[in-house]
């Protein structure tokens, strides 16, 4: 797990005792000390008091809700100490004067970072991938190019992660193909951890760029009006491929995730179990915390501090015209 990162997955109730958080399961306590806790992610029924918000708030803690279904919920976060009015009016006006081109950037950064996932299987006798790694390279670049419609970009996106969904039968076994995507809830292992990997990221995309001057609230690739913490629906789609899916190909092909041990299957969804939540966490904060050698400055980052870099690119976009190109998987070759 990653430094300061905390999940409670079990119900039961979270309380302050003395300098140190307090999780109560079945009569037992669980202590987790403050100083070392930078995020908290409640995935179960967890019950808290102003009390407690009011410690965790005072120490800086980030605490993430999710539901019965694995889906985020919401965020409660200390008062926002980096916001900047200065950037929030650049901001809104980056979207009103260039959202088109910084919305185009967002699925460029989805597509680069696809084709290196896929890529890999390729090299290793999926040949059957070609016809959408050429798709990847050349019409889709063609058609981006030439749209200045936000509604074509969006739907750029969407043929993009179709494509993708259907490639998955040349190198996942037959158990863990999609179909199709399915949110609300999920249906299948594959969608059951798509949509609870997103979610992870999503919020860990929130604390990201709660240390920085952007608005949450201002986004580009998505509608503002979807939900407050929109922006980080647009800094997250490039690291889906990277974070989410590489985790999810990795554990499945390793059969380190198997349907018959890791998921509890219903009439009409599909959801991890406590034990494949335990593993899926696992694996994913691994990925969150591996290193590479960032290429512009010269020293080692690991994903997660790659997602806040982001941030800092839209924003030098925003403030100084800067050239904004996602995260990419090729530079880190």
């Amino acid at each position: 797990m990653g430094k300061g990162t905390r999940f409670i997955m079990s119900q039961g109730e979270i309380s302050r005792k003395d300098n140190s958080l307090c999780f109560r399961k079945d009569g037992k306590n669980t202590y987790i000390p403050i100083e070392a806790t930078r995020e908290l992610y409640l995935l179960n029924e967890v019950s808290l008091n102003t009390k407690f918000l009011d410690f965790a708030a005072k120490a800086g803690v980030v605490i993430h809700f999710f539901n019965y279904y694995g889906y985020y919920s919401g965020t409660f976060y200390p008062k926002e100490y980096l916001i900047s009015g200065n950037m929030t009016i650049k901001q809104s006006e980056a979207f009103i004067k260039n959202r088109i081109e910084i919305a185009k950037a967002f699925v460029n950064g989805i597509a680069v970072n696809i084709y290196e996932v896929v890529y890999h299987y390729y090299k290793h006798d999926k040949k059957e991938t070609k016809v959408f790694l050429n798709w990847l390279k050349h019409d889709f670049v063609e058609l981006l190019v030439k749209t200045n419609d936000i509604k074509q970009v969006l739907f750029l996106e969407g043929q993009i992660w179709m494509k993708f969904y259907d490639n998955f039968k040349y190198f996942l076994p037959e158990d863990f193909l999609m179909n199709k995507r399915v949110k609300r809830p999920p249906d299948n292992p594959m969608n059951s951890m798509v949509s609870f990997g997103n979610s992870i990221l999503y919020a860990r995309t929130i604390s990201q760029i709660y240390h920085t001057h952007l608005n949450q609230s201002i986004s580009f690739l998505h509608e503002p009006s979807e939900g407050r913490f929109s922006l980080s629906l647009d800094l997250s789609e490039a690291f889906k491929p990277v974070i989410v899916y590489k985790t999810i190909f990795e554990l499945v092909n390793n059969k380190r995730i198997q349907v018959s041990k890791h998921f509890d299957k219903k009439l009409n969804y599909c959801l991890l179990n406590e034990a494949g939540k335990k593993v899926f966490i696992e694996a994913l904060e691994n990925r969150f915390n591996t290193v590479f050698e960032h290429p512009k400055l010269k020293r080692k980052v690991s994903y997660e501090t790659a997602i806040k870099l982001d941030g800092y690119k839209l924003m030098k976009h925003i403030g100084e015209g800067k050239l904004f190109s996602p995260f990419s998987l090729k530079e880190m070759m």
